[in-house]
């Protein structure tokens, strides 16, 4: 059978004043969207970082006293826009809530993730700042059957902390 494979993009940032090393626990938080996803690919998704996160060493917490704040935002359709966690934090240097440059709040500012695309935000609730931002594309098919669905969402987390926090070729 032949075909055509299209690889997923994964790309990230972070803040390189932030001390990863201090991060142990994190614990969930709801992302403002506007277009969000069924229940079930929520915990799809959840499960697929909870896995991806505890290999890297983290543990999850049911607690707001936890280490990192994370959340996520995906889309099944093109051009969606999406912003941040909440209203009045503040992104990290030399972050913009959207983009990788700039500055603003979390809340104040949008920009657009594509078909498929699955973007994780890790917050600092210390300083409430965000401090990590890692983006798949073609993560997420809906037309797609379930078992290639949990492969592709289980790939994307694997390429996205694969370098968490910093890259390892550094």
């Amino acid at each position: 059978m032949t075909g055509s494979a299209v690889s997923q993009d994964v790309r990230y940032n972070f803040d390189s004043t932030a001390n990863f090393s201090k991060f142990k626990t994190y614990t969930w938080v709801t992302m403002i969207s506007e277009a969000p996803i069924d229940k079930l690919t929520d915990e799809q998704i959840k499960a697929s970082l909870d896995a991806g996160l505890a290999r890297k060493g983290l543990k999850k917490v049911d607690t707001y006293n936890a280490d990192l704040f994370i959340g996520y935002q995906t889309t099944e359709h093109i051009s969606e826009k999406f912003s941040g966690f909440s209203p009045g934090w503040t992104v990290g240097p030399g972050w913009a809530a959207g983009g990788l440059s700039g500055g603003g709040t979390a809340g104040g500012k949008s920009s657009e993730i594509y078909k498929g695309e699955l973007a994780v935000d890790m917050y600092d609730p210390a300083n409430q700042h965000l401090i990590w931002r890692g983006v798949a594309s073609k993560s997420l098919d809906p037309k797609a059957p379930p078992e290639k669905r949990q492969k592709n969402l289980d790939k994307a987390v694997s390429k996205l902390m694969k370098d968490y926090p910093l890259p390892t070729n550094k």
